[in-house]
């Protein structure tokens, strides 16, 4: 039987706290997830640091992608028979939902900037190279993985298959929020999509909205807008993120350096020295990450060993809001006051930023080009969301930008000097 076409003796489930089962029938699925390199995913957490905020967060990016996957099967069921979708692209898309964060790393986006890394390229490594994830998806034919890497890339010529993966209203967006949401305990990121599954059409190049859905699309941008701000960019998190950085900065910097470690860190060779391959890539999950910062605050070298002791116990920065451009001379007097303290600001003074565009028109010719979300009329006819949502128009285009200071106030309490400690309290408004 043509493995496309086969199905499991019975359907497998999996019980998941956000969708309350995950339901797979497909051989292809099926074999998919229990690939080595989609069950990595089980060892990497969905929210990085988020865990030393929120203690909950716990959830992995192996259950987020179920879910994803789950999102897209229900989708497909809506749509079956409907104009626009052609049904044998049905297992196409289950796919790409499935691995479209199959090449994510270790406390991901931090990692990535570290060692300028794209995990949407791994992403395609591992569905294109020599893995069990290729070898799955070949025997449904030889041009499957292609495919499925050109759906994730957005390049693939099917829009509406890219825009149920990837868009302002996509399957990904939808069930990080709701399981980010579950796993902090928060409220923010709660959104009818039972509604928002009722109501979605297909159309030529994207997924549309029925106007009568109007309400529950703005719930969900308010949802992800609140979510940004008090989970994803909570400054305790940040300082968190700046910490682990820092670390991989410092471990870089002394390898390059010629330091001797006591601990040998085998596993960032490739990656110190810029030559990191797909084998290498898979290696690497948060338990190893984590192993090397207990080992390493066993190091001769005061830096290192302090940034993983504080990482590993939660010693976290503070912070203070302070924008660099506007703050330009107290940035320099506290660099200038730091080094005389003998507390290095390349690692003890950081100024972080994060910014967010929760809703976007169509600009075109910008360098990442958001297709809007349109609502579909009773008279068949197009209507872009902000034109008609007065609460979706008040945010849309508007990028919201916040900086913030981290600094060891404990090391600043440690200063000798007491007029040194005083001029950067003065600074800090410590």
């Amino acid at each position: 039987m043509n493995y496309k076409l086969q199905q499991l003796d019975e359907e497998k489930v999996f019980k998941d706290p956000v969708h309350r089962y995950v339901h797979v029938r497909d051989r292809l699925i099926w074999d998919l997830i229990g690939t080595k390199e989609f069950q990595r995913l089980r060892r990497i957490r969905q929210l990085g640091t988020t865990f030393l905020t929120f203690h909950g967060a716990e959830h992995s990016r192996f259950s987020h992608s179920l879910g994803v996957y789950e999102i897209v099967r229900r989708i497909s069921e809506i749509f079956k028979g409907r104009p626009h979708w052609n049904d044998d692209e049905r297992l196409l898309c289950l796919s790409a939902a499935l691995l479209h964060d199959v090449g994510h790393g270790p406390y991901s986006h931090s990692f990535e900037k570290v060692f300028g890394l794209d995990h949407e390229n791994f992403t395609q490594q591992i569905i294109l190279g020599e893995t069990e994830v290729n070898h799955v998806l070949k025997r449904v034919d030889k041009d499957f993985p292609k495919k499925v890497a050109e759906v994730i890339a957005k390049t693939y010529e099917n829009r509406l298959v890219v825009s149920m993966i990837s868009s302002q209203i996509d399957a990904d967006r939808m069930d990080y929020l709701l399981r980010d949401a579950y796993f902090t305990g928060v409220s923010y990121g709660q959104f009818d999509i039972e509604r928002i599954l009722r109501v979605m059409r297909p159309q030529e190049d994207q997924v549309v909205i029925k106007h009568s859905g109007m309400h529950a699309v703005e719930d969900y941008i308010m949802s992800r807008y609140q979510m940004y701000w008090q989970v994803y960019f909570h400054p305790v998190t940040r300082s968190a993120e700046v910490i682990l950085s820092k670390i991989l900065h410092r471990a870089k910097a002394l390898y390059e350096e010629g330091y001797l470690f006591k601990f040998e860190p085998l596993h960032f060779i490739t990656l110190f020295n810029d030559k990191v391959d797909l084998d290498d890539y898979i290696k690497l999950d948060e338990g190893i990450i984590q192993y090397y910062f207990q080992a390493w605050q066993e190091e001769e070298d005061e830096i290192l060993r302090d940034l993983c002791e504080r990482f590993s116990n939660r010693r976290l920065f503070k912070y203070m809001e302070f924008n660099p451009t506007v703050h330009m001379n107290a940035w320099h007097k506290l660099h200038t006051y730091f080094v005389q303290a003998k507390i290095d600001p390349d690692y003890y003074l950081i100024v972080d930023s994060s910014s967010d565009l929760p809703y976007d028109f169509y600009r075109p010719g910008e360098e990442e080009e958001r297709l809007p979300i349109h609502l579909l009329t009773k008279k068949g006819e197009y209507r872009e969301l902000s034109r008609e949502s007065t609460i979706v128009e008040a945010i849309s285009g508007k990028k919201r930008t916040d900086h913030k200071l981290y600094y060891p106030a404990d090391l600043i309490d440690g200063i000798h000097d007491k007029g040194l400690r005083k001029k950067i309290g003065e600074i800090l408004e410590l």
